[in-house]
């Protein structure tokens, strides 16, 4: 088992309680994470679901269960527990993730993200380097969608854009193209060894 820490902030151009309200969206999150799919809402705290994953020739699919442990509305804090196990495979992965939205006192939010991921399986034979390195790559492609969708609707005035399409048109998200992310991940580790 491997274990990593992930603590990220990025600025969003709409209100607190527009962002967080995107935020417990199971539907609008999903959209904007590659390779995930929304299967089921079991209640309006508790989701399943999968990730793909392609490393070269091999797709990895892990299925799991997220749930919202505590949601402070006035607050704009939500913590997350989730778990999930590798389709056909021995590869598993835990999650607690705490996440909270401030203004930033110019009519924008501030997102924070705190979590702790344990990984088993085959995806730990990468190294914690690089997978902190993907994870990173990862979460600065969702920061970027969310900060798009968003935008896009306080342009319009429209609030937040519908809904994504029910669970079943998600199921066939693109995987995360693992490769082109390693080899990025492989560089960045380069240029850092060589700026020492």
């Amino acid at each position: 088992m491997s274990s990593l820490r992930i603590e990220e902030r990025f600025p969003v151009a709409a209100p607190p309680e527009q962002v967080f309200a995107f935020l417990l969206d199971p539907e609008r999150i999903v959209a904007c994470m590659p390779g995930a799919a929304l299967d089921e809402v079991e209640s309006e705290r508790v989701f399943l679901g999968s990730v793909r994953v392609k490393l070269g020739a091999v797709t990895l699919v892990y299925k799991g269960r997220l749930e919202l442990s505590e949601v402070d509305d006035a607050g704009h804090r939500v913590r997350a527990v989730g778990e999930g196990r590798e389709k056909g495979g021995a590869g598993k992965v835990k999650l607690r993730l705490d996440a909270r939205v401030d203004g930033d006192g110019a009519g924008g939010s501030q997102v924070t993200v705190e979590a702790e991921v344990e990984l088993a399986g085959r995806i730990v034979r990468f190294g914690r380097g690089m997978i902190e390195s993907v994870a990173k790559q990862l979460f600065g492609a969702f920061a970027e969608a969310v900060r798009a969708r968003l935008g896009a609707a306080a342009e319009t005035g429209a609030g937040t854009e519908p809904a994504a399409a029910p669970s079943a048109a998600n199921n066939d998200a693109a995987p995360i193209r693992g490769l082109p992310l390693l080899l990025r991940a492989l560089w960045d580790a380069l240029v850092r060894l060589f700026q020492r």
